[in-house]
């Protein structure tokens, strides 16, 4: 089990991006599991490219968003279109008294979930959290997460115990070349 980056408790969408890791490791190359760990109740997904075209298209709005830079038009489409794909209306909820909640018109499909996955994109991209969004600066890794203390650099104690150790060899082959 991989360790979730900072702010993954607080976004699915960045929990989504993340599923793809150094090298070829791919969360989603199981979708069921990844999407059933993260609360959705899915049914079937037969066909995985609705979930990898949203997360390459979110990885590009956070990378943007990090970078300072307008994100390609297709991404911001692609995002669109996907919150678009699965219809929600509020529903009276009375858990002790009235309340309501937004539900998915067809719970448990593929389009629900990643309807609510673009959506919690658009929410951080557009939102406080978008702020916060920082790259790992751990050379090989590619995973995302939200920077809440000025002083992280990494996605995890894995990748900072990597880059600190390289930077240990790096210094011991110099003091040998001296």
């Amino acid at each position: 089990m991989v360790t979730a980056a900072p702010g993954e408790e607080r976004s699915l969408a960045l929990a989504l991006v993340n599923t793809r890791r150094v090298g070829d490791a791919d969360d989603l190359d199981d979708p069921g599991t990844w999407l059933h760990a993260h609360g959705f109740r899915v049914t079937a997904v037969d066909d995985v490219t609705p979930l990898t075209d949203l997360r390459a298209a979110v990885r590009e709005l956070l990378a943007a968003l990090a970078e300072g830079r307008a994100p390609a038009a297709d991404a911001v489409e692609t995002v669109n279109a996907a919150a678009r794909a699965d219809a929600a209306a509020p529903q009276l909820t009375w858990d002790g008294g009235p309340g309501r909640a937004w539900r998915s018109t067809r719970p448990g499909s593929l389009d629900e979930a990643v309807a609510a996955l673009a959506r919690d994109a658009i929410d951080v991209v557009g939102g406080d959290l978008g702020q916060l969004v920082h790259p790992c600066e751990a050379h090989g890794c590619v995973r995302f997460f939200l920077r809440e203390h000025a002083r992280r650099r990494w996605c995890s104690t894995t990748c900072g115990d990597r880059v600190r150790a390289a930077r240990h060899q790096r210094l011991v082959v110099e003091r040998r070349t001296v």
